[in-house]
């Protein structure tokens, strides 16, 4: 139920995107991401954008990115993104965590 639930807000209801229209759905590929327990590092030497999802926390705000995300290649890419989208200063010192997905398609 929870997969059906996030996927239906992932197509329709995501701000960023414009919602899915019905004749997008045979060209659409699904993907489901199952993030195993993160892990505190001590800094981003400890991150591979390929192999690991990354959590940056910073005064109640956090942020998360996923590893394997096309057109991400850099752990400085992948950090600042994640700053972004939790609102956080780029320049802002952050905790840092890193985690694995098992990914089914």
């Amino acid at each position: 139920e929870e997969i059906k639930h996030n996927a239906i807000a992932a197509a329709f209801q995501d701000p960023r995107f414009d919602p899915v229209q019905a004749w997008e759905l045979p060209d659409l590929v699904y993907s489901v991401d199952l993030i195993k327990t993160p892990e505190p590092i001590a800094g981003p030497e400890a991150l591979d954008p390929q192999k690991y999802g990354v959590i940056v926390r910073e005064r109640g705000k956090i942020g998360l990115l996923l590893p394997m995300l096309e057109g991400i290649e850099t752990v400085e890419e992948q950090v600042r993104i994640a700053k972004r989208k939790a609102g956080i200063d780029l320049d802002a010192k952050v905790e840092l965590e890193r985690f694995e997905v098992i990914r089914y398609h």
